[in-house]
């Protein structure tokens, strides 16, 4: 396949994975209104938020790693794909068992430690469901691999859409059936339990998408190789720290925050904070359809001795296309800033750094093939844990003097330094020859328009509106005329052709 065709590929895997990580996303935030409105008050809310922050830390610990590690080793040649498969549901399915079973059997004594005594079967429950869930990321990641991206993203907004669909149903439809036909569910529904039937529709949700799974699971050789299975424990368990750290660079400003500035004002602000970093997502959402794509896609060109001509185009494109995505959220910030509520408006100026923070980010992510294809993920780890030290420091240091600014200044330092760190030892590890003068200028240039956005901006919301559009039009004109003429696009070209514009 040509260089062309491998990227017109891995566009197409990043469309489909991006439009089904974007909806997912989209129609999961959906709930919070319902939430907020249903349960009886904010504490019950509170316990939901609690409850999956803690599914989100231990479902890295039990992945540890080894979806990663599936992706190197069932690409090399002298492996087969179906024992590399057994072999990583297997460790995934043992561990994930043995957490099953330590969860039943202190479930009494975590559930007081985290203030739930009255109600053990949340833990129960949700340690069934964070058990399931990182085991079905192995099958998830053997459809990756196999490149049917439709059959991923359809299982994947499936599944969201029966925990949609669970939810709906125990928190509205049944309050409704009860107070006009109680006879109808009171065998099984309790107007008292709240929360709890939120977890039950994620415990139902999560069963139900292992069941679709298990055609492929089938798929997998039932006879692990232990020789393997230590090689591939010895590279993916260093990322068990990355995935670590990783959470705790996204969420350790927000731990410390309410002790940084403790009292009414912090929490305020600690609003303020989370509410822009939600008008940022969809930098978020690109970084992750990426690299749904890009993971498989890199350890399956390491055999092509053009590969590092194709990394350094992805890596070309994904700056580029993140670059445009920042100038068009936040030259149209006034029209995205209607996803929260006015009283968070103030915050909005953190927004261009929380989105520059996510694109360096994804630039960190996209630079970490060097020691993931070298077997250095040790280098990984040790980029994590420095971000996660500037970003503690920082806030620390900045949070008490200028508030929210200052966790979203150690947030953009923090993957700001990491990127660097990453690229100038990876260079001696795995050299690649970037375009950077290129996706320099991309940068200067996207900074340059905001600027002007910024400093040109009048009493006329029209009249500002107009320029921002103009600005955003030459930022595109200029990605078509060096590096996407219109006639590489498969739909305009067809229309080019057919009116002979080509």
């Amino acid at each position: 396949m040509t260089e062309t065709g491998k990227m017109k590929n891995l566009a197409k895997e990043t469309a489909i994975y991006g439009v089904s990580s974007i909806v997912g996303r989209f129609l999961n935030w959906c709930l919070v209104p319902v939430y907020t409105y249903v349960l009886a008050d904010s504490s019950e809310y509170g316990i939901v938020t609690n409850i999956y922050a803690w599914t989100a830390l231990l479902l890295v610990f039990l992945t540890y790693g080894m979806e990663t590690g599936f992706f190197r080793f069932v690409n090399k040649t002298d492996q087969r794909p179906p024992v590399v498969y057994g072999t990583t549901l297997f460790s995934i399915g043992s561990t994930s068992a043995l957490f099953i079973a330590l969860v039943f059997l202190f479930r009494d004594s975590i559930a007081a430690t985290m203030g739930y005594s009255d109600h053990v079967e949340f833990i129960t429950i949700m340690g069934v469901v964070v058990a399931i869930d990182a085991f079905t990321a192995i099958p998830f990641a053997y459809l990756r691999y196999k490149r049917k991206a439709i059959k991923f993203a359809s299982f994947k907004l499936l599944m969201i859409f029966i925990n949609i669909a669970l939810n709906l149903f125990f928190l509205i439809a049944c309050p409704y059936i009860n107070n006009h036909h109680p006879g109808l569910i009171s065998w099984f529904y309790d107007p008292s339990y709240g929360v709890g039937y939120i977890i039950i529709a994620n415990l139902i949700s999560t069963a139900a998408t292992l069941i679709m799974l298990l055609p492929d699971i089938l798929e997998a050789s039932f006879r692990p190789d232990m020789t393997l299975l230590r090689q591939m424990l010895r590279y993916s368990l260093p990322l068990l720290v990355l995935g670590i750290a990783g959470i705790m660079n996204q969420t350790i400003d927000k731990i410390l925050f309410p002790y940084l500035m403790p009292g009414q004002e912090g929490l305020r602000q600690l609003g303020i904070y989370g509410a822009c970093f939600k008008v940022a997502m969809v930098m978020m959402m690109f970084t992750q359809a990426f690299r749904y794509a890009y993971e498989p896609f890199i350890f399956a060109q390491h055999k092509d001795s053009k590969s590092k001509e194709a990394y350094a185009d992805a890596m070309k494109f994904f700056v580029i296309f993140s670059l445009l995505i920042f100038l068009g959220m936040v030259f149209f910030i006034d029209i995205l800033k209607l996803i929260i509520a006015p009283s968070y408006w103030e915050g909005l100026a953190i927004v261009p750094i929380i989105l520059a923070s996510y694109l360096f980010q994804g630039v960190f992510f996209n630079l970490s093939l060097w020691y993931k294809l070298t077997d250095r993920t040790y280098f990984g780890a040790w980029f994590s844990v420095l971000g996660v030290l500037i970003t503690v420091v920082l806030n620390v240091i900045l949070v008490p003097v200028i508030g929210y600014f200052g966790s979203a200044w150690a947030s953009f330092s923090c993957y700001l330094v990491i990127m660097l760190t990453s690229y100038f030892i990876g260079q001696k590890f795995f050299p690649i020859n970037y375009p950077l003068r290129d996706m320099t200028l991309y940068a200067c240039v996207a900074v340059a328009l905001y600027m002007v956005a910024y400093f040109c901006t009048t009493p006329y919301v029209a009249v500002n509106y107009i320029i921002r559009t103009l600005l955003l039009l030459f930022f595109l004109a200029l990605i078509i005329k060096r590096d996407l003429p219109l006639s590489q696009i498969p739909v305009l070209n067809r229309v080019l052709n057919r009116f002979h514009l080509k």
